[in-house]
């Protein structure tokens, strides 16, 4: 028989046996509520059983015929569930046995125990209706984090079950509200949990982009930096070389970095390639060059990279060739000494198209393969060919530049450029044509056709110094001749011996005057001051109360250490004129007022100092001159004020006391540069000691 069966009859016995106990207690219940009816309605009752068991008769009957096929299979399942239910009674009445057993062994103590547990499942079990959490489980009325007495009792709200119209509802009815309060509080508090978590998960996503995004800018702002800072230490080493350079002790880094920086300036102009400055350099001086290379490729960052590459590696050559020669048993380059000379002359006066033509004739002769060919002979003559490929890229690098700024000279003096032949044709003009080869000794070229420095022929220096003494002697640095249709209506012309005697004319007076010792007049002959008495007068009207309310005169220049200008081949270097007062005056403190009198005065201090010095010929008038103030070494009391205005003037310094200026424009203060003076006046601060 299959599980499904006896499951099946299992079922119906115990239906079966649970009607036969609910009659059983009706009967008793009736029985003892109504114990008056009983013989009345027992009549009733045989004839309801009597009636039973006629119908039960007759039901056998019909039903005996239809279940005759199946009589033996039924009582098969029969007797086995019957076995069953006996074989589970048995259990259970051994358990029930057994469990009396230990409760009539158990001790008061055990007992006890017994009770609290039965008591404790029956309050889990009660807890678990009411959907207690599992956290909440092992609270008690003694023990919870709450402080209630009465945690485990269920809490009854009279007023608002009144309220709403259910206080008269079962105490079932109400734990059934409240647990479904109860589950519905549960789920909404899962929800706000989830949303919760849902929160925190968007604020650590918007806190991990917040702080992706602190790195980005704080990484961009690093790069910055860095910039900044390699833009800094570029300067500061650019400076450091024009301090060298003007202090007389230039470096060969200091001469190359300063041709690279100054190609777009129109006023430095260098004559020599650059690498020219490397002649009578030793082994040491040449390592630390390539040091120094390294450092300016890495701070200027792509810029000038061609040009350091080509310096370097001439550098690298020449310490080869150093290196060779002190080490005179070291390995040959593949070239004997006798035909070194020879191998010069190759690379001598190429171009870079020619050299690179003949690189590639070599490579193309070494790849080859072919027999009696001198294979170490030609890779050294490739490993010389770099060196010569990079002179020759700096030699057309300078070329070029000294086009350019030829072309900017021309610009900036207002000479015309030069025109093509066809055009001097069209103007009928009999001058022959310009001719691009360089004017010799013999053929002097004339003042239209100027010598340009692309056309000197550059196999070595002295060649070079030879072209360039040429091209001087040729006039070609002078300006072109203007033709008289290019003059504005109106100009006057003068012949050049006429312009040269005015000009003798002029100097003769100038030098007249100033072996005078006095003032010269102006060219207009009307007798005014001009040159630095004008500008002294001027600083005297500016300074109130006259010569004699300011003060002694200051002339007590401080000497300069000697020091090489930039422009000192441009323009030739002057000392500038000046016009000082130093004031002096008595400080009646307490002590002088308490040991001297206006007949016998306390020793004068100085003041202050008013500084007037003249710059009419400054070349930039938009740089403002300059000063600077620092204590001597020697005497910490004393300063030295340094002036420095910038081409044709040098500095000029004056020794002076070493007191707090005062600033104050009300005290007399004045720092400022108008009509080619500067002006600095200032007095020092006076300190009142009070108790």
């Amino acid at each position: 028989m299959s599980s499904k069966h006896i499951s099946k009859y299992r079922d119906e016995s115990r239906s079966r046996s649970v009607e036969r106990r609910q009659d059983v207690s009706h009967k008793h219940i009736s029985k003892s509520k109504s114990p008056k009816r009983r013989h009345k309605s027992s009549s009733r009752d045989r004839k309801e059983s009597k009636h039973k068991k006629s119908k039960k008769k007759k039901k056998k009957r019909s039903s005996s015929s239809s279940s005759s096929s199946s009589s033996d299979s039924d009582e098969e399942e029969l007797k086995l569930l019957q076995r069953l239910e006996a074989e589970r009674l048995r259990l259970k009445e051994e358990k029930r046995k057994q469990k009396e057993m230990l409760k009539a062994n158990e001790t008061p103590e055990e007992k006890r125990a017994r009770r609290l547990r039965e008591k404790q499942e029956k309050e889990r079990k009660r807890r678990e209706r009411m959907g207690w959490d599992n956290e909440y489980q092992c609270y008690t009325n003694q023990d919870n984090p709450f402080g209630d007495s009465a945690l485990t009792n269920t809490f009854v709200w009279t007023k608002k079950l009144a309220k709403e119209g259910v206080k008269n509802v079962s105490h079932d009815e109400l734990e059934a509200l409240n647990r479904q309060k109860q589950l519905e509080n549960k789920i909404e508090l899962e929800k706000v949990k989830q949303r919760r978590l849902e929160r925190e998960a968007e604020r650590a996503a918007r806190e991990a982009e917040a702080a992706a995004a602190a790195r980005a800018r704080e990484a961009a702002q690093f790069h910055s930096w860095a910039r900044h800072e390699d833009a800094f230490h570029l300067h500061q080493a650019r400076l450091r070389s024009q301090i060298r350079i003007r202090d007389g002790r230039a470096k060969p880094i200091d001469l190359l970095a300063w041709y690279v920086s100054s190609e777009q300036c129109v006023d430095a102009l260098e004559m020599h390639e650059p690498y020219t400055y490397l002649n009578g350099l030793n082994a040491q001086d040449l390592e630390d060059l390539l040091e120094d290379i390294k450092v300016y490729k890495e701070l200027e960052q792509n810029a000038n990279q061609a040009y350091w590459e080509d310096v370097q590696t001439i550098v690298l050559d020449e310490l080869a060739k150093l290196r060779r020669l002190a080490a005179p048993g070291a390995r040959r380059d593949g070239v004997h000494q006798a035909v070194a000379d020879d191998v010069t002359q190759i690379f001598k006066g190429k171009t870079g198209a020619q050299l690179d033509a003949l690189r590639e004739h070599i490579e193309a002769k070494m790849s080859a393969r072919r027999d009696g060919v001198d294979v170490p002979y030609w890779e050294s003559l490739l490993s010389q060919l770099n060196a010569h490929m990079a002179r020759a890229r700096l030699r057309d690098r300078h070329q070029q530049n000294l086009r350019r700024k030829l072309q900017l000279l021309k610009r900036e003096q207002g000479v015309q450029p030069d025109q093509p032949a066809h055009s001097d044709q069209a103007t009928g003009s009999d001058q022959p044509a310009h001719s691009d080869q360089p004017a010799g000794p013999d053929q002097p070229a004339g003042p239209d056709q100027p010598v340009h420095p692309d056309q000197l022929d550059h196999s070595d220096r002295d060649d070079a110094e030879r072209g360039y003494v040429a091209l001087y002697a040729s006039g070609g640095y002078s300006p072109a001749y203007l033709r008289a249709g290019a003059l504005e209506p109106g100009t006057l012309l003068l012949e050049a011996a006429e312009d040269a005697q005015r000009l003798a004319f002029l100097r003769a007076r100038l030098h007249a005057a100033s072996a005078a010792g006095r003032p010269e007049p102006a060219p207009g002959g009307s007798g005014a001051p001009a040159g630095g008495a004008a500008l002294e007068a001027a600083a005297r009207r500016s300074m109130a109360g006259g010569a004699d309310g300011e003060g002694a005169q200051f002339s007590v220049e401080h000497a300069l250490p000697d020091q090489p200008y930039l422009w000192a081949d441009k323009y030739r270097p002057r000392k500038p004129r000046y016009f000082n007062r130093v004031h002096t005056g008595f400080e009646w403190n307490k002590y002088n007022q308490t040991h001297y009198d206006m007949d016998n005065p306390p020793p004068k201090i100085v003041q202050g100092y008013k500084f007037n010095i003249f710059y009419p010929d400054l070349i930039d008038k938009s740089a403002t001159p300059e000063f600077s103030l620092k204590p001597c070494a020697d005497n910490p009391e004393f300063a030295v004020l340094r002036f420095h205005a910038g081409p044709p003037y040098e500095d000029i310094a004056f020794k002076i006391v070493n007191r707090e200026w005062e600033y104050s424009y009300k005290r007399g203060f004045r720092c400022h540069f108008h009509n080619n003076i500067f002006q600095l006046w200032f007095h020092f601060k006076r300190y009142r000691y009070r108790r």
